[in-house]
């Protein structure tokens, strides 16, 4: 069905081409079971039939079956008309003379073989979707043919038997009718709904490409920081990410980095990754001399009111670093701080300590301010769990060490190599993104 619908409008004025199609897509289906059907109740016949009438019998199926053998070929390589229910006529039209050609072989009214002439009403006018007219008329039709057929063919009949083969055609006729005309309303009401879902689903993602757009505007571009640089990269897993990293240095003269996780991904983590991002910003600039423990501190108490209000069971995992001319302080609990060592050639591993954002409104007594000593060429490297928790198609993780490893391999480069070299290697391997992931690289220059 979707495939059907897919370059269709949903509005009332085209559901006409829609239905066209579904008929069109049904029609072959219809023309199928009766080539399988019509051969098989040849078994049937071998039995039931006077053996003198068998093989005029399966003639008649045979020329049935190759006709909607042709016209299933037809409707294979033509394409949806406004005319394509006539082929529901046609193919019940043929099975119809077929069917009443056995019954006046088979003594005119009087022959219990009339009965095919019921499926034949309930297959075509239940299998194809086409509108409640189309489904009286061809009933109808069936009917009056059996009629004027075994009439003309001067068969003596019992009245009452014809009375009665007429009662169970005609009500055939009508429960077909009332079943179609309930589905063909269904069909146009699913159609209008897909429209009114299109339309709402099209408004949705238009707000959330606006969301999209306020977070990454939100994020730092890569300015040049005095005695550093810096690059950063972010892909989100949903169209709004959880993932948090900034690079701010205020008119106090002090220089921020930042990177955080929020729980999860989608809009809720984003709009929770936005808050901490503003609390960030305002506090740094706001306030001199702040440490970053302080900062953690505080960003909590916004965030933990705002979580308990959104009533969502979100947290954060945030690092907050302030940069001097020879070392740097952070606090918080994210993931491990990695340093390239130039001298050295090295990578040093530094743990984060604290506890998450959002937990618990006491948070001051588990921070604390580790200081990180910084010389010219040493490169700062800050991640998400997105990276390291990356999985391949056999759910082998990216792990840390590898992202040591290339990270090792990579340092002497620009941090903006740095980053692209890192982000391409996890993208690569990874087989399904299913988390935010983030990268940020800064050198003491």
């Amino acid at each position: 069905m979707k495939k059907i619908t897919d370059d269709i409008l949903f509005t009332a004025k085209n559901f006409d081409t829609f239905l066209n199609s579904i008929i069109h897509h049904w029609l072959k289906t219809l023309t199928f079971i009766g080539i399988t059907l019509i051969p098989i109740f040849g078994i049937l016949d071998y039995f039931i039939m006077p053996s003198e009438l068998v093989t005029r019998i399966w003639i008649y199926r045979l020329v049935n079956t190759l006709i909607l053998i042709i016209q299933y070929f037809i409707l294979r390589v033509t394409k949806p008309a406004r005319y394509s229910f006539l082929h529901g006529y046609f193919a019940s039209l043929v099975t119809t003379l077929t069917i009443i050609q056995m019954t006046s072989d088979l003594g005119g009214f009087n022959s219990s073989y009339y009965q095919g002439l019921n499926l034949v009403i309930i297959a075509v006018n239940l299998l194809i979707p086409w509108r409640p007219v189309h489904s009286a008329a061809n009933g109808l039709l069936t009917v009056i043919l059996y009629v004027i057929v075994n009439l003309i063919t001067f068969h003596v009949f019992d009245m009452q038997i014809l009375i009665n083969n007429l009662f169970f055609l005609t009500a055939t006729v009508i429960i077909s009718v009332s079943i179609n005309y309930l589905r063909h309303n269904l069909v146009k009401k699913e159609f209008l709904l897909r429209g009114e879902l299109k339309a709402a689903r099209d408004a949705l993602w238009g707000e959330m490409e606006i969301a999209k757009k306020i977070q990454t505007a939100l994020l730092p571009a890569h300015p040049k920081l005095t005695n550093f640089e810096v690059y950063a990269s972010m892909r989100p897993a949903d169209e709004v990410g959880g993932d948090y990293y900034d690079i701010i240095e205020t008119s106090f003269g002090e220089t921020w980095l930042a990177i955080g996780d929020v729980s999860g991904h989608g809009v809720e983590s984003g709009l929770i990754m936005m808050m901490t991002h503003t609390c960030i910003y305002s506090l740094v600039n706001q306030n001199k001399g702040l440490t970053p423990a302080e900062i953690i501190d505080r960003v909590n108490y916004v965030i933990k009111e705002n979580i308990q209000r959104l009533d969502v069971n979100r947290y954060v995992t945030l690092n907050v670093l302030k940069l001097d001319a020879g070392y740097f302080s952070h606090s918080g609990k994210h993931q491990d701080i990695l340093i390239y060592r130039a001298a050295s050639k090295t990578v040093e591993i530094f743990p984060t300590n604290g506890t998450w954002i959002g937990v618990t409104n006491d948070l001051a007594r588990y921070l604390k301010n580790d200081r990180v000593d910084l010389k010219t060429g040493d490169v700062i490297l800050l991640y998400t769990d997105g990276i390291v928790e990356a999985e391949n198609q056999e759910q082998k993780m990216y792990t840390f060490e590898r992202l040591t490893e290339i990270f090792l391999e990579n340092a002497a480069l620009p941090v903006k190599s740095i980053v692209n070299n890192l982000m391409d290697d996890v993208l690569k391997f990874q087989a399904i993104q299913r988390d935010d992931i983030t990268l940020l690289a800064c050198r003491k220059v």
